[in-house]
């Protein structure tokens, strides 16, 4: 009974031994190591609070939450075209606990345009981690203009040179890129109308100053419900507009751009990390009731790979690297 009782000071003592080394240490007591993610995860969404893409994000998030069944804190760090965002995410530490919710602003387009503003590469900077929405653009007409259906407005255009006026949100833009392929692929030819983004591309259809516009499928919509506006094209099909045609179902070679929206990590993130987050925003992006929600507002919902997101990005890219080239962007 004595050499029990011996031993079981002798244990309590190298165990209280272990305790005190590992506090000296700078360590925890020992516990078994949690699996990830095991405390709350941040996300960076580069894009004003309240935004579409900020919106769509919070809704992903909302799922994922579920799936992964730990905490996922948003911080808007919005401006330069999602740069500022995004640079802040390629910067941020590999371990799984911040990640981003970023934008084809910020990993095409701004570097094409605008490529001493991007202090990061998106290819080498990034682990794609599934990409989440497209953003349709769409070429929209007044209601009571003569041009029923695209192939309409082509042969006009064609016809007549030059005369018919493109309202876009910018030189450099998505929807100027998309007027460009546009003229290449048809042999239209346009006279481009630059805003400066917001509701004036649309405000100018209106108003007669333009006879055609191209922007995001949602700015249009509530003028198409109320009779005032009419869609010919869509950069990529829509749930809510299925007679809408793309360019490719016209007979074209190739589709328009489409702005989109995915999830992403700092690149070096651990295998076992991914392993767990792919797989749970697959299944948050392709949630039925999330995904009906959203593409109501006049998104496009399309979960894609890893390596297809990464295939998008460089896809995009030479695309709009081709086209800038042409117009004299980006020098």
């Amino acid at each position: 009974m004595l050499q029990e009782t011996n031993f079981m000071k002798t244990t309590l003592r190298i165990f209280a031994l272990i305790l005190v080394i590992s506090a000296f240490m700078g360590g925890a007591p020992l516990v078994w190591a949690q699996p990830y993610p095991n405390r709350p995860v941040q996300l960076i969404i580069p894009i004003p609070a309240g935004g579409g893409g900020d919106v769509n994000g919070r809704l992903l998030v909302e799922d994922l939450i579920k799936i992964l069944g730990q905490q996922i804190v948003v911080v808007n760090k919005p401006g330069a075209s999602d740069t500022l965002g995004t640079d802040a995410l390629a910067k941020s530490k590999k371990d799984g606990y911040t990640l981003g919710y970023t934008s084809s602003a910020a990993m095409v387009f701004a570097r094409v345009t605008n490529p001493e503003s991007v202090p990061y590469d998106p290819v080498k900077d990034f682990d794609p981690l599934g990409s989440h929405t497209f953003f349709p653009l769409c070429v929209a007409v007044q209601a009571n203009s003569p041009w029923k259906t695209f192939n309409d407005l082509i042969d006009y255009a064609k016809k007549n040179p030059g005369k018919l006026r493109v309202s876009t949100a910018g030189v450099g833009s998505t929807a100027n890129f998309d007027v460009e392929i546009t003229k290449t692929l048809t042999g239209a030819e346009f006279t481009h109308v630059p805003f400066k983004g917001g509701e004036a591309v649309v405000t100018a259809l209106l108003g007669g100053h333009v006879e055609v516009s191209y922007d995001i499928v949602g700015k249009f919509m509530p003028h198409v419900e109320v009779g005032k506006v009419r869609i010919l094209l869509v950069s990529r099909k829509i749930s809510f507009l299925p007679k809408i045609p793309t360019i490719t179902e016209l007979g074209y070679k190739r589709e328009l751009l489409s702005g989109w929206h995915g999830m992403f990590g700092p690149a070096g993130l651990p295998e076992d990390v991914k392993t767990v987050l792919i797989p749970a925003i697959e299944k948050a992006v392709k949630q039925p009731e999330t995904k009906a929600k959203i593409e109501n507002t006049g998104y496009a919902v399309e979960y894609k790979s890893p390596e297809e997101q990464r295939r998008l990005i460089m896809g995009d890219y030479e695309t709009a690297k081709a086209i800038a080239a042409k117009l004299g962007l980006g020098k």
